[in-house]
């Protein structure tokens, strides 16, 4: 013991919390709404729960404001929703919560992060790159539909193409453009069309709708297909707010089917080759626009991760909404107490007798005095059970407890902890934290 750091309660919770912030980060999580408060300072505080846990939450009203349900734009108890949130702790009670950054229902939240998720998929596979998309060709004289031969998307492609160039033969590959059938139907009426090779364009595309009318367009099947298309596409997938990965994929985006007609029946050379040479540059200066935002905003997270500010803020924000509601309790209860007073007043003067009152009064403290001792016995007891637990619970995330399984710890010359062999160069240093000492080794090869 005499060689042991004590830690005091207020640097145990610090670094407990920084253990959670900085494994964990940034969550997604699905649950149901409980214990929904919002405070008079605008801060919600909330719990999320599933049928075998719970987990306390603050979202703070800077990011609340922006919350749309289908509800409202205030939760409710039972509510199902999807929340991004950061893993923290409530230093003041010790508390584990997460700190919500955005809300929204459940059923098109989930679908808005699987498109995220493929999206990320797919452009890392490189399909939305640039390099691999088809020069939509000049002069076209014959154009390719898919979509569905009823829909009013047709209609309006085709009253465009006779009123801007009646020569235009027109080619119509139905198929289904919505429910659990149409994925097939697009993949394989692309793929008749490059069979055929009849047209020298492929307009892909629908009208308007919701992210799940639409969801057909951001298949992986029909993202690939798109891809491997040897027909140029063009995807005019509902109104000009709507983004399909179809959109991202293909050669062309078009706002609407109108507008891809349109595009398809432009035979200026003139306009089309200053088009793309202003496509060209637009590319250049989004990229080149991107490359600065970026190292502008990693240069502000390094200043904000250093101060904090705003998480400081509504720490103590917090804890003011909470004493508020702990003196509306009190001042609640004296009330209660002074109400009751003059009624006591009156039983006391019923009973005069001084020696009955102090032997009742002598019974009352002995009595109290065995409640007190119990509840202290009952108190010390159940703190020290408690702090037992959080003992051991800190040696189950402890990385030397993980080390002391037989795990090591690499970092390289910075420090950093290596997470991937992308990490580390051959010829570099990297040092070897294991149970009892650290192992400086080289790298000579990456499999």
């Amino acid at each position: 013991m005499a060689t042991q750091h004590i830690l005091q309660i207020s640097e145990l919770t610090r670094k407990v919390k920084f253990i959670l912030e900085s494994e964990l980060n940034t969550v997604w999580l699905c649950g149901e709404i409980s214990n929904f408060i919002a405070a008079s300072s605008g801060h919600w505080y909330l719990s999320l729960k599933d049928s075998k846990s719970q987990v306390r939450c603050a979202m703070f009203k800077g990011n609340n404001r922006r919350v749309r349900l289908a509800s409202g734009s205030t939760p409710r108890n039972g509510q199902q929703v999807l929340v991004r949130a950061k893993v923290s702790l409530y230093e003041p009670r010790g508390d584990f919560q997460l700190i919500i950054e955005m809300m929204e229902d459940a059923g098109e939240g989930l679908l808005r992060q699987q498109f995220e998720q493929l999206k990320s998929k797919l452009n890392a596979q490189g399909l939305f790159a640039q390099q691999f998309k088809q020069a939509i060709p000049k002069n076209i004289n014959t154009v390719g539909i898919v979509t569905s031969p009823t829909g009013a998307a047709v209609k309006d492609i085709i009253s465009v193409l006779q009123r801007r160039n009646p020569a235009i033969t027109i080619v119509i590959y139905p198929a289904l453009v919505q429910g659990e059938h149409a994925k097939n139907d697009i993949v394989h009426a692309i793929d008749i069309a490059n069979q055929r090779e009849e047209c020298q364009v492929l307009i892909v595309g629908r009208g308007g709708g919701s992210l799940e009318d639409l969801w057909s367009f951001n298949e992986e099947d029909v993202v690939n297909a798109i891809f491997h298309s040897r027909i140029p596409i063009i995807s005019a997938v509902g109104h000009e707010i709507d983004t399909t990965l179809s959109d991202l994929v293909a050669d062309l985006r078009a706002p609407t089917p109108s507008a891809a007609a349109e595009l398809v029946s432009q035979d200026n050379s003139e306009l089309q080759n200053r088009l793309q040479e202003l496509s060209k540059r637009a590319q250049q200066l989004f990229t080149q626009k991107v490359k600065e935002e970026n190292s502008y905003l990693k240069n502000l997270n390094h200043r904000l991760t250093q101060v904090q500010p705003e998480r400081k803020l509504q720490q103590h924000q917090q804890k003011s909404d909470e004493l508020n509601i702990r003196l509306d309790k009190a001042i609640k209860r004296e009330l209660v107490r002074f109400k009751q007073k003059p009624e006591k007043l009156v039983r006391d003067l019923q009973h005069v007798d001084p020696t009955k009152v102090i032997n009742q009064h002598q019974s009352t403290l002995r009595h109290l005095d065995d409640r007190l001792q119990r509840a202290l016995d009952v108190s010390v007891k159940n703190k020290s059970e408690h702090f037992v637990s959080i003992i051991e619970q800190l040696h189950i995330v402890s990385p030397l407890a993980t080390i002391a399984r037989g795990y090591s710890v690499s970092r390289n010359s910075h420090q950093q902890i290596v997470r991937t062999k992308d990490q580390v160069n051959i010829g570099d240093e990297i040092s070897i934290q294991v149970i009892d000492g650290r192992i400086l080794s080289q790298v000579i090869d990456k499999i």
